[in-house]
C-alpha cells in the first residue's frame, strides 16, 4: 500500500473555519456536504471521514466478545462503588 502525503498552509478563520485547499479535496475525493469528524491527536488536528472512524472504532472493539455489554458491565462496577461509598459513611 503506497501513502501519499501532502502539505499546505491553511488559514484559520475568525469563527475557527478552515478551507481545505482544493488539490487536497480532489485527491481525498471530498464532496460539498460531506461530514468529517475532528479530532485532537497529540499536537495535531486530525479530519477524517465518519466512515474512517467509524472502522477505526469497531476494530479498536473487535476483541470484545458480541454477547458482553460494556454499558452494562460499567454500571455494574458503578453499582459496586456506591454500595462501598454508602457503608464507608
Amino acid at each position: 500500500m503506497t501513502t501519499t502525503t501532502s502539505s499546505n498552509e491553511v488559514l484559520l478563520g475568525a469563527q475557527g473555519r478552515v478551507v481545505i485547499p482544493a488539490a487536497l479535496r480532489k485527491a481525498l475525493d471530498l464532496k460539498p456536504g460531506e461530514r468529517l469528524i475532528a479530532r485532537k491527536e497529540g499536537e495535531s488536528l486530525v479530519l477524517e471521514r465518519r466512515e474512517v472512524t467509524e472502522k477505526r472504532l469497531w476494530k479498536m472493539f473487535s476483541h470484545i466478545p458480541k454477547n458482553v455489554s460494556l454499558a452494562n458491565e460499567i454500571i455494574a462496577e458503578r453499582h459496586v462503588e456506591a454500595q462501598r461509598d454508602s457503608r464507608e459513611e
